[in-house]
């Protein structure tokens, strides 16, 4: 038992300690507490309320490419309680990107704990309901993985998503794989966050409109923003990411994934820059996939005197590049098993020069081009759209 001596002692290092705590838990004089508020808000129709507590600053917009309207000019107003505000039409369904540039600083929504990745930057994501396709549903889910491997071709580990299909864990079967690759200043994580590709994967696979595949989404930029080089430092060989491909993703992929590991399961596609390695990997190995799928996209660098808003080239216009690949271009034994090569740009789409003349230099030697054109530009409202219609047509 405690002695009335040792009680004393407990009780004056109480009254001791208490103002000291009292002081640590006090707020700061002249701080206020943020108001409660919500951001993004999305409503029945589809408007989209953003927020944030801004109280000292000067200019706040918000920065959201895709959303019609708004790009980077969306000016916000601020209320007397320091949140600024904009609501925006309502949009199409789908998932958008946005940031906040607060007096010249852009920043993630603090409210908001949904984020989307790119190259070098984080972006806030919210999403605006009622597509079929898109939208969770009740049905079977498969699983998304952020899967680090080491690139012997790039001397460092480097990281990819890669979905399984419902049932995988569980299950002992082998699937087939599809490589779906971003675009230009996005990265792995892209396709799975605002492309929605896991969610349009479970959905289709649920209403028996595509095969259950294994999805592989790899990084396409060989230098990121962990490996910026310096100022003047010559840049990356061009097939830097192809090499990387053959090499080390896709055996890895085949190593560590019950995949069928053969042309005739073996599908390729991309956005934007991907497209254009979709082509650089298929051309020259044809052998090596059955089902190709260029979005917004074409042969980069093949049509020196093309420029958006030209004309198409004439039908037996010419490239260098026929020269330079002509071997792989008319060689009809690997033609025989390329069951699939599909198109599709937006018709406001500044690339739809390049599609056209890749389409056209694709025909004059053989190959059997699918190619459409969609409304709209180059944006992600597109490109979720062009993987719904092109991973019905995979496996079949």
């Amino acid at each position: 038992m405690r002695s009335i001596a040792s009680w004393r002692l407990l009780f004056a290092a109480i009254i001791a300690i208490a103002p000291a705590a009292g002081r640590v838990a006090a707020q700061p004089a002249g701080r206020a507490q943020p108001p409660a508020f919500v951001s993004p808000e999305v409503s029945p129709d589809r408007r989209i309320v953003f927020r944030i507590y801004a109280p000292r600053a000067e200019s706040v917009r918000l920065n959201a490419g895709d959303i019609p309207g708004v790009g980077g000019g969306g000016a916000m107003k601020k209320d007397d309680n320091g949140v600024w505000e904009l609501t925006v039409d309502p949009v199409p369904p789908g998932a958008y990107r946005y940031t906040f540039n607060v007096d010249g600083v852009a920043t993630v929504d603090p409210r908001s704990p949904a984020t989307s990745e790119s190259n070098n930057n984080a972006w806030s994501l919210v999403l605006a309901p009622g597509s079929e396709l898109m939208d969770t549903k009740s049905v079977p889910h498969g699983a998304v993985a952020a899967v680090t491997y080491y690139s012997s071709v790039l001397a460092r580990f480097r990281r990819m998503h890669v979905y399984t299909p419902p049932g995988y864990e569980s299950g002992k079967g082998r699937y087939p794989v599809f490589y779906l690759l971003h675009g230009a200043s996005d990265s792995d994580d892209s396709w799975s966050s605002v492309g929605r590709a896991p969610v349009i994967l479970d959905n289709l696979i649920a209403a028996k409109k595509a095969v259950p595949m294994i999805v592989v989404m790899p990084a396409g930029h060989t230098r990121n923003s962990f490996t910026v080089p310096p100022p003047g430092a010559p840049r990356p060989p061009a097939d830097e990411f192809e090499q990387e491909f053959l090499h080390d993703i896709l055996p890895y992929v085949e190593a560590n994934y019950r995949s069928i590991n053969d042309r005739a399961h073996r599908a390729i596609a991309g956005l934007s820059m991907g497209g254009g390695q979709t082509l650089n990997l298929l051309i020259p190995n044809q052998e090596k996939f059955a089902y190709a799928g260029v979005f917004s996209s074409g042969l980069f660098g093949a049509f020196p005197n093309r420029r958006p808003g030209a004309e198409p080239p004439a039908p037996d216009a010419r490239s260098p590049y026929e020269d330079q690949h002509k071997a792989e271009l008319d060689n009809a034994q690997w033609k025989r098993g390329l069951k699939l090569v599909w198109f599709s740009t937006g018709r406001d789409d500044r690339l739809m020069p390049t599609t056209q003349s890749t389409v056209a230099l694709l025909k004059r030697h053989g190959f059997d081009v699918h190619f459409q054109e969609s409304a709209g530009g180059h944006t992600w409202l597109n490109w979720r759209d062009y993987l719904s219609e092109f991973a019905p047509l995979l496996f079949r």
